[in-house]
C-alpha cells in the first residue's frame, strides 16, 4: 500500500506563505488534505486528482492552491495569506492512507 510523508509545516506571522509537500511511495490519483486544530474534529481542506480537478473547503479558496508533480509523485499544498485560524496539524490522506501530519503554526 502507498505510503505518504508530508512536509513544509512551521511557524509563519499572519499574512505569510507556506507550502506543504505529501510524497508518496506511489502513484496517487486522488489526495486529499486535512487539518485538524487543538480541540477541533479534523476538517477536510481540498482536494486534487489525477485529471488536474481541484476541489477546496470554502474557508480557503483564493488562498490555498493544490498541485502535483507525478514524476516525483509529490503533491502539494500552497498557502498564502495565511490566517491564525489556519494553524493545525495537517495531513493528506490517499486510498484511507494517512501520512504523520505537518503542524502549521500562524502567529505573530
Amino acid at each position: 500500500q502507498v505510503q505518504l510523508v508530508e512536509s513544509g509545516g512551521g511557524l509563519v506571522q499572519p499574512g505569510g506563505s507556506l507550502k506543504l509537500s505529501c510524497a508518496a511511495s506511489g502513484y496517487v490519483y486522488r489526495l486529499d488534505w486535512y487539518r485538524q486544530a487543538p480541540g477541533k474534529q479534523r476538517e477536510w481542506v481540498a482536494r486534487i486528482s489525477g485529471d488536474w480537478t481541484f476541489e477546496y473547503v470554502e474557508s480557503v479558496k483564493g488562498r490555498f492552491t493544490v498541485s502535483r508533480d507525478d514524476a516525483r509523485n509529490t503533491m502539494y499544498l500552497q498557502m498564502d495569506n495565511l490566517k491564525p485560524e489556519d494553524t493545525a496539524v495537517y495531513y493528506c490522506n490517499a486510498a484511507h492512507i494517512w501520512g504523520q501530519g505537518t503542524q502549521v503554526t500562524v502567529s505573530s
